[in-house]
């Protein structure tokens, strides 16, 4: 399932994790891997809504961390261990958005590498 833009997304968190390191808050990843795109010039949107139908009801709250190139949902996390709700928090912001591809980036774990979790609908 690997593909370039999600190659290029890793890459960029990959650089961010090695000059900052874990233990830092959430927000501070998604300001430095925001900056990162921009270094690269890949396109992004930070916090987009990612409204829910409910029976036909629109319900707002959720908001997606980032939206790479309007194809790929990223949710950014730190803590020391992936919390098995990331996965489901993402795929339903995959349906919301009825896109295919994201990306969980723990920048909590020691190795980045470990803390990555590609998702697909």
């Amino acid at each position: 399932m690997a593909d370039e833009l999600t190659e290029k997304i890793i890459g960029a968190a990959i650089e961010v994790h090695r000059e900052l390191g874990p233990g830092l808050l959430e927000l501070i990843y998604e300001e430095a891997l925001c900056y990162e795109f921009e270094l690269q010039k890949i396109k992004y949107k930070r916090q987009m809504p990612a409204d829910v139908i409910y029976k036909g009801k629109v319900i707002k709250g959720q908001k997606i961390d980032l939206l790479v190139e309007d194809e790929v949902v990223v949710e950014i996390k730190s803590l020391s261990k992936m919390p098995e709700v990331a996965l489901a928090q993402t795929l339903s912001y995959l349906k919301a958005t009825n896109l295919n591809r994201g990306l969980i980036i723990n920048f909590g774990e020691k190795r980045l590498i470990d803390g990555i979790k590609r998702v697909a609908l």
